[in-house]
């Protein structure tokens, strides 16, 4: 009985356990021996004992193709493989634990027909699976394992190879100190690891830009892409920039996404940050290629958003943003995440929890889109109740970070939060700006604009540009020391345009003169007109103030286009 009992549970071992990779074509005999190897078990503390060594080198001689198994730590068989002549080919393995801090608990043991030593795939398998360690053990012509090449993970090598190839031996000659070893590396990846950053600061993460830009241009972009992950508390482990178009599947080449993804492991990261907005699909396949938190341009600027909301309106604005972003990505990775809930009587297994997740997201949607609307109605009538006055408005736009808000401040003796950060400012701040004469007008700062900014982002937040639409003159504020200030001009223009306010008397501040030579703010001022000011120095506000004066109330508003 107590036989027949041990047999019972070594049959439900081997059903458990199946062999997977390329098993086509494979006879009955030595399939049957590959299912027994679930069986064996690696005992003690050698890396690997020399019988599992010989179990899998007769086998791979017989059917001339590598067989391995993966190992836990205390020496069980988790899974069989079984590959080419070449290469093993691995199953899944992202139910098992990762991190920065850990491996992740399986040591591959394999063979190798051509008795070479490790291949640039198995380091690559190493290095992106976090195994143990990968050893590979030389198949003789009598069948029997000859010299055993083993390496493991390196912590904190963020210059040179990430692994560390052990010396050749025989394998009668390993030592048995394995997991004394992976504990030691495990403590010393947890004392490398960095520490977690305070006051709002995220994990590190690596910025990609990939497109066929000059090189200036990708540059620039790449710059705007750091200085948004600075305002989203993300800090930059590395960057990388390619030339070339964007994969339709993992955006960066196959080759140096391997490569990305091992100096993320190296430098710490735990993101990985596009300069693009990445398709449902391409996020699909990077997230399934890598543990690395995968975002894009439009994710960082929505968090961007979320940090700085803090109105009612401009909550619920940057959360109809998010919905919608979110709402054509919503997908499930397999049939097991499917909920029934079809009740009583109904036909077939009724909604999914994907299907359930979308209604909720397109039902919340609506009920933004819903108090959104009335809160732009409120917004309509203290407009309405402004325009009663006869106080002229005059609305600041421009791109983000310009120094609008700081410039509205010095105007008008306010005290708007201003902060050297991107998106400081997300809802309309009116305040009384008086002029001689007893003159006042109402002078508005906005959100600021940025390239490509998203579709969503301008959907969600049309009564706050609505605004615009009311403002008497609009007060362009450039940062005449940026490199990239012609290009920031052209896409601000672009951005009124399409909101149908390029008719709009407009007015060019151009801010941060101090920053700039004389003959670089004559260039500006030459081809573009306006009026260079310091938004800290209430001193250079003369030309402005007098061009505002005379667009206000001297010149038609049909005939201005610019100061």
């Amino acid at each position: 009985m107590l036989w027949a009992g041990a047999r019972q549970a070594r049959g439900r071992t081997e059903a458990s356990i199946k062999v997977t990779g390329n098993t086509s074509g494979l006879k009955a005999s030595p399939l049957r021996r590959l299912e027994r190897l679930a069986n064996r078990r690696n005992k003690g503390g050698a890396l690997v004992t020399p019988e599992l060594a010989r179990a899998l080198t007769e086998l791979s001689a017989e059917i001339q193709r590598q067989v391995g198994v993966l190992l836990d730590r205390k020496g069980h068989v988790r899974s069989v493989v079984v590959g080419d002549a070449r290469a093993v080919f691995l199953p899944d393995l992202s139910a098992y634990r990762r991190g920065l801090a850990r491996l992740c608990g399986l040591r591959l043991i394999h063979t190798h027909l051509q008795a070479e030593p490790l291949t640039e795939d198995d380091l690559t398998d190493l290095a992106l699976l976090r195994l143990d360690m990968v050893v590979a053990v030389e198949v003789l012509d009598s069948g029997l394992p000859g010299l055993v090449h083993a390496a493991h993970l390196l912590p904190g090598n963020d210059e040179g190879a990430p692994y560390n190839i052990l010396p050749t031996v025989s394998v009668h000659d390993l030592s048995t100190d394995f997991p004394e070893t992976i504990q030691a590396l495990e403590d010393e990846f947890a004392r490398m690891r960095p520490r977690r950053r305070t006051g709002g600061q995220r994990d590190p993460a690596i910025l990609a830009h990939v497109s066929e830009q000059p090189v200036s241009a990708a540059e620039d972009s790449m710059a705007e892409l750091r200085e948004l992950a600075r305002s989203a508390g993300i800090a930059v482990a590395d960057q990388l920039i390619q030339r070339r178009p964007a994969d339709p599947k993992y955006v960066l080449g196959k080759g140096k996404l391997k490569e990305t993804v091992i100096r993320a492991m190296q430098k710490g990261a735990e993101a990985l940050v596009f300069d693009l907005d990445l398709s449902p699909s391409q996020i699909r396949h990077l997230a399934n290629y890598t543990d690395l938190k995968i975002l894009d341009r439009t994710q960082v600027i929505l968090d961007i958003f979320a940090q700085h909301a803090e109105t009612r309106e401009g909550k619920l604005q940057v959360e109809l943003a998010q919905l919608r972003y979110m709402l054509p990505r919503l997908s499930g990775k397999h049939s097991a995440m499917s909920r029934l809930t079809g009740g009583i009587g109904g036909r077939g297994p009724g909604e999914t929890k994907l299907e359930v997740d979308r209604r909720r997201a397109q039902d919340r949607i609506a009920m933004l889109e819903r108090e959104i609307g009335k809160l732009g109605d409120r917004r309509k009538l203290r407009r309405a109740k402004r325009t009663r006055r006869g106080l002229p408005i005059v609305s600041i736009v421009g791109y983000t970070n310009a120094g609008k808000s700081t410039l509205l401040n010095h105007l008008t003796d306010s005290t708007v939060p201003a902060e050297n950060a991107l998106f400081a400012t997300l809802n309309p701040v009116s305040r009384r700006l008086r002029f001689p004469e007893e003159r006042e007008v109402i002078i508005t700062d906005t959100v600021g604009f940025i390239r490509d900014l998203p579709k969503d982002l301008m959907a969600a937040f049309r009564t706050t540009l609505e605004e615009l639409d009311e403002a008497d003159v609009l007060l362009h504020v450039l940062d005449a020391s940026s490199p990239d200030v012609q290009e920031r001009y052209e896409t601000v223009e672009r951005i009124l345009g399409e909101l149908g306010l390029n008719h709009k008397p407009t007015i060019l501040a151009w801010n941060k003169a101090d920053q700039c030579g004389a003959e670089v703010m004559n260039g500006l001022t030459g081809q573009y007109g306006g009026a260079p000011v310091c938004a800290l120095d209430r001193d250079t506000f003369g030309p402005l103030l007098e061009a505002l004066r005379r667009a206000l109330w001297e010149e038609k508003p049909a005939a201005i286009s610019s100061w």
